[in-house]
């Protein structure tokens, strides 16, 4: 599995969307977006030029693991 490495934190969080999850809100440069399918879940991205790859995959395993998807899919339903 090839991780995207220039990837912004505005742009993993328009893919987000196509999984329901909507901005929130911000604190300095970390946003919060929320999503309700499958139960409530947030998850915090960092509004960076380009997010770490180790900080990624953090975020899109824990995203996989909400939706009951394994990366490789979500990845592929998120067309990154």
């Amino acid at each position: 599995m090839k991780l995207p490495r220039d990837l912004s934190g505005r742009q993993l969080a328009k893919a987000l969307g196509r999984l329901g999850y909507a901005f929130d809100r911000q604190r300095g440069s970390h946003m919060r977006c929320t999503t309700q399918r499958n139960g409530e879940h947030h998850i915090v991205i960092p509004d960076h030029d380009f997010v770490r790859i180790g900080t990624l995959s953090d975020i899109l395993h824990d995203v996989a693991a909400h939706h009951h998807l394994m990366v490789e899919q979500l990845l592929a339903e998120l067309d990154l």
